[in-house]
């Protein structure tokens, strides 16, 4: 493996990461660079926290000016950038009523909360229940892993609360037979990455619109990931034309510089909170206000939505016309992909580590998923050499198998 590796076995590293064996030091638009100087074409975005790419001129130089300036008053005093950010969402998003966080765990968190009084003081539910979906991730909060389906995600770090009832992804049948008497929210995310990008059935996510509507339930749409271009659109539930309740945002929105999160939400859901119930020290500071705002508006001049939609069919064509029986499946909308590893022929980490000798950056999603993500700003011929590469690691890998299969035949 690469022989820049430091850091690997350092004993004050908790290991609640496997990183792959490359030290970055510096990032540049699509590019990272590790500590010897190789270029690696960067196909994750870090979750798609970097869909602006990396260093991005305008969003760093707001960032100095603002930081010279004015960085964190905390929220007991109004400021003079908070208010233009969160106007900004309210407007993208169609909804009324923004709160600001930081993390995107935090926002769906917000969220959370935000159901929970609303179905107590406007429903008058004793024990309000949110509806989830089976191979969920919203985050890593204890409430959180509370209701994921994930087994490394929650193992001994109970008790749990409850009040949450999950149901099979993409099934609207199921959703609809789940609802009971204390059902409150749906909450969903409208593809699920970490589960291994899976994108739902067509018409799905209207369909729940619809069952919210005829229940009086509300839906709450996790774009945490999904959100801000990634799929094509600026947000992935106007692929199917519809208006949640609330919201989550987050990654992205911090320009690729700054964790930026939000809950945006209708008024009703939103005159749940009252001074004193929610809050966060760094959440909405003045720093993060201006670099989001940025971002914003760097997303809509530059086009990276329309980017997004465009070079995403480009890579999904590609993925999907390589033939390989290494290749067992290719899922994705917009710039993200799932490429399923048949794992006769390896895991997804060995995938991830053939890439990253490459000179690609890529990583593993449930087990055996490689993860294809760029930045937004990537150049079309940048991304076709990474995914060069990658169909020629996939070519490796049956090559690989075939003195093992000859050895079994004899």
């Amino acid at each position: 493996m690469n022989a820049n590796v430091k850091s690997v076995d350092n004993p004050h590293r908790a290991r609640n990461y496997a990183p792959l064996p490359v030290t970055l030091a510096r990032g540049e638009g699509a590019f990272l660079f590790d500590v010897n100087g190789k270029r690696y074409v960067d196909m994750m975005s870090a979750y798609s926290a970097v869909s602006h790419g990396h260093a991005h001129p305008r969003i760093l130089k707001v960032l100095t000016e603002q930081a010279q300036r004015l960085a964190v008053p905390s929220r007991a005093y109004y400021d003079d950038r908070l208010d233009a950010f969160l106007t900004e969402l309210c407007e993208l998003t169609g909804l009324d009523v923004a709160l600001p966080m930081n993390t995107g765990a935090e926002a769906v968190e917000t969220a959370i909360k935000a159901a929970r009084r609303y179905g107590r003081r406007v429903r008058g539910l004793k024990n309000p229940e949110i509806i989830v979906a089976k191979g969920n991730f919203h985050g890593r909060t204890t409430t959180i892993v509370g209701f994921s389906s994930e087994a490394s995600y929650r193992d001994d770090f109970g008790p749990y609360g409850g009040g949450f009832r999950a149901v099979p992804y993409g099934d609207l049948a199921a959703t609809e037979a789940a609802i009971g008497p204390d059902t409150v929210a749906i909450m969903v995310e409208p593809v699920q990455g970490e589960a291994g990008v899976i994108v739902p059935p067509v018409g799905w996510l209207a369909g729940l619109r619809k069952l919210c509507d005829e229940r009086g339930l509300l839906l709450i749409v996790d774009e945490v990931q999904a959100g801000l271009g990634r799929t094509g659109a600026w947000f992935a539930f106007q692929h199917e034309n519809i208006k949640p309740d609330g919201v989550m945002l987050g990654k992205a929105l911090g320009g690729g510089v700054l964790p930026v999160s939000a809950f945006v939400g209708t008024r009703a859901l939103m005159d749940m909170f009252t001074p004193g119930s929610h809050g966060s020290t760094f959440g909405g500071n003045t720093l993060a206000a201006a670099v989001a705002l940025e971002a914003l508006h760097v997303m809509r001049d530059e086009k990276l939505v329309e980017r997004s939609r465009m070079l995403g069919e480009h890579m999904l064509r590609r993925l999907r016309n390589m033939d390989s029986p290494a290749l067992r499946d290719v899922r994705g909308k917009g710039l993200w992909a799932g490429a399923e590893i048949d794992p006769r022929y390896a895991t997804g980490r060995e995938v991830c580590e053939i890439l990253c000798e490459k000179g690609v950056l890529s990583t593993v999603t449930h087990h055996s998923v490689v993860r294809l993500s760029p930045p937004l700003v990537i150049a079309r011929e940048d991304l076709d050499w990474a995914l060069d590469r990658f169909e020629e690691t996939l070519a490796e890998l049956v090559e690989r198998a075939r003195p093992a299969k000859r050895a079994l035949a004899s």
